[in-house]
């Protein structure tokens, strides 16, 4: 990281502090509901434009992850009176549960596991190292076998990023957190994919904030359900223009929106099969692997395009070349210092 970025990252850290002194403040203050959204409307006014101190695209866009929906999405929840945020937390817990993807582990449920282990994040962080390092051929790679390997780099990358988020929280704070992940490799249908093992900080907050409200208005049946899943998928796939923008720094386009809005219907369709007794199934590896299949075809055509016609790949695999560049540079000196020290005893 620059700097620029570094000071930045100062900046940003002192910014996001203050904002959640503030909301901390007057959710400790006022009741529930539209008093205390009025209070917290400057703090979501700020959040979205702090990742724009950055000029690296990498923390770009994990910032904006972190802020602009993660962040806003759980003081929302907070002015209606619901968790996971509390205003009795300290400050540094409350800071780190607004802002980072985590979710206190609850005591009533058996979470899988607890993040990644370290055995398990050395073996991913080096198939993404070895990704990164396939990009120097990916101008006589296949166009499609370069997109398998931006599909892989996305998961790895993204998991590995929030473990390490997790990990952080977990040392500093003490808390005991829910994973992040949990092996979506084995998703056995999108709704499997989608709500219960990619990425599951996002459905922890869309759930609340989106699906419940409008099934709660359209009704409990078939119908509010599949609203509520829509819509879902819907607002997912606007958070996704923004996060592209962080990315991109282009307008957006409508292709994140129509990817995820395409998944919501085809989570429903899912929903409504399985619902019928009698009806066939695939086995359970072929479901997978259909499913799998889909996620990646359907990225394919729609997720992938708004980020590779600006460029932002060449960026991305830019500044990951330089990331893996470091750390091995860093492993070649500690080696020959320890090598060094070995040899003076």
């Amino acid at each position: 990281m620059a700097g620029g970025d570094l000071r930045s990252l100062v900046a940003v850290c002192a910014a996001v502090t203050a904002a959640m002194w503030c909301a901390r403040f007057a959710a400790r203050r006022l009741r529930p509901g539209l008093p205390r959204l009025a209070a917290f409307v400057p703090v979501l006014a700020v959040l979205p434009f702090l990742p724009l101190a950055f000029r690296a695209l990498h923390p770009r866009a994990i910032s904006g992850f972190f802020l602009a929906w993660l962040a806003e999405f759980k003081l929302l929840l907070l002015a209606s009176g619901q968790g996971p945020l509390d205003p009795s937390l300290p400050l540094p817990a409350f800071v780190a549960i607004a802002t980072f993807p985590v979710r206190q582990r609850d005591p009533t449920k058996n979470a899988a596991g607890s993040g990644l282990g370290p055995v398990t994040s050395a073996v991913m962080a080096a198939l993404l190292a070895a990704i990164v390092s396939l990009y120097r051929y990916k101008e006589r790679m296949n166009p499609y076998a370069l997109l398998v390997l931006y599909s892989l780099h996305v998961y790895l990358a993204l998991e590995l990023v929030l473990a390490c988020a997790a990990a952080a929280v977990r040392a500093v704070m003490g808390m005991d957190l829910e994973p992040q992940f949990d092996r979506p490799y084995l998703s056995a249908h999108l709704r499997d994919f989608w709500g219960r093992r990619w990425n599951l900080s996002v459905p922890a907050v869309l759930r609340p904030c989106v699906s419940h409200p409008v099934r709660a208005r359209v009704g409990e049946g078939a119908a509010g359900f599949a609203a509520g899943v829509l819509a879902a998928f819907f607002v997912s796939g606007v958070m996704h223009e923004l996060m592209f923008y962080y990315i991109t720094l282009r307008p957006p386009t409508g292709e994140a929106t129509a990817f995820f809005t395409l998944h919501g219907a085809l989570a429903v369709a899912e929903g409504w099969w399985a619902a019928r007794e009698g009806w066939p199934r695939p086995p359970r590896p072929v479901a997978t692997a259909l499913t799998l299949a889909l996620v990646m075809s359907t990225g394919f055509w729609l997720f992938f395009p708004p980020i590779t016609r600006a460029g932002a790949d060449k960026v991305v695999i830019a500044e990951s070349e330089a990331v893996v560049a470091f750390v091995r540079d860093t492993g070649i000196w500690a080696a020959a210092s320890v090598h060094s020290a070995l040899s003076l005893l």
